[in-house]
């Protein structure tokens, strides 16, 4: 397992996915990423540093938003 830094870029409430800009990776964008349930959706906003948890580093889908701030 492994936690990244990130930055939220968008968020679908309907599926409870973010897009999600990794710290260090300035041209790659992982889409529908997991957001945990623990976190309202209202604080979901694009700009906002996000810890993002993989369960699998070599697969980027397999984890989820653990937290936001800023």
């Amino acid at each position: 397992m492994e936690i990244r830094k990130g930055v939220i870029k968008g968020f679908d409430a309907g599926s409870y996915t973010a897009t999600v800009q990794v710290a260090g990776s300035l041209s790659v964008w992982l889409e529908g990423v997991p957001v945990s349930g623990a976190i309202p959706s209202g604080e979901m906003v694009a700009g906002r540093t996000c810890a993002v948890l993989f369960f699998d580093p070599s697969n980027p889908k397999d984890g989820v938003v653990l937290g936001v701030w800023g």
